[in-house]
C-alpha cells in the first residue's frame, strides 16, 4: 500500500507490551543513494538517548494507532547503526529539491512523496509545478522508475518524450552519492554535471 509520507510525521510509536505511546517520529531519513527510508527520527520525553532512531525493519505493523514496536528496545542510538548514521550526517532532505528532466527543462520542487507500506522503499515524488505552468498540472506524480539521479540540490528524472521502448535502468545504480567529497574521479566526469 502507498501512503503519504506526512503520514508517517508526527506518527505515536506505540509499544506492543504496554500499549503506550513511547515516542513520536519527527523526521524520516531518506538514503538519497536509492531511495529507501533508513530511519525514523524521534522525539519524546521517554526517550533514553537523542537523537534516538526507529528502523523500519523493527516496526511490526503500521495502524490507524500508528507505528507498532514492540517495545522501546526497538530504539537505536546514533552510533548503533553504521548505515543510519552515515545517512543522519547526509542531512539530506527530499523536500523543497528542484526537479529537472533530461533535457534540462525545471519542472517544479519536490512537495511530497509517497512510500509502499510493505518495503518502505518512496516509490513516486510528487512535484509541485511553477505558478506559470500550474494552470493545467498543479502537481505531477513521478514514479521511481523515472527518476535518474538524486542530488543535494536536485533530482533528475528521464523527460516524457522519451520514447517508452527505452529500457528502464536499475534505479539503485542510477545514483550517485550527492554529498561525495569535492575530488571527481576522472573516470566519472560528465559534461551534464555543470547544470544546474
Amino acid at each position: 500500500m502507498l501512503i503519504q509520507h506526512e503520514r508517517l510525521l508526527k506518527t505515536p510509536v506505540m509499544s506492543l507490551q504496554t500499549g503506550a505511546e513511547l515516542a513520536r517520529t519527527h523526521k524520516i531519513l531518506v538514503d538519497p543513494r536509492d531511495l529507501t527510508i533508513v530511519a525514523y527520527e524521534l522525539e519524546g520525553n521517554m526517550l533514553d538517548q537523542h537523537p534516538s532512531f526507529l528502523r523500519p525493519v523493527d516496526v511490526r505493523e503500521l495502524s490507524n494507532l500508528g507505528l507498532i514496536v514492540d517495545s522501546s528496545d526497538e530504539f537505536v542510538a546514533l552510533d548503533d547503526v553504521i548505515r543510519v548514521k552515515q545517512v543522519y550526517e547526509y542531512d539530506f532532505d527530499l523536500i523543497g529539491l528542484d526537479v529537472f528532466d533530461d533535457r534540462k527543462k525545471k519542472l517544479g520542487k519536490v512537495h511530497g512523496f509517497t512510500i509502499d507500506s510493505s518495503s518502505f522503499v518512496v516509490q513516486q515524488i510528487v512535484v509541485k509545478r511553477p505558478l506559470f505552468k500550474s494552470f493545467g498540472d498543479t502537481e505531477l506524480l513521478i514514479n521511481r522508475t523515472q527518476i535518474v539521479e538524486v542530488r543535494d540540490t536536485y533530482v533528475k528524472v528521464r523527460s516524457s518524450a522519451q520514447t517508452s521502448s527505452e529500457p528502464v535502468k536499475n534505479l539503485s545504480r542510477e545514483f550517485t552519492n550527492p554529498f561525495r567529497a569535492g575530488s571527481v574521479q576522472p573516470e566519472a566526469i560528465n559534461s551534464e554535471t555543470r547544470w544546474p
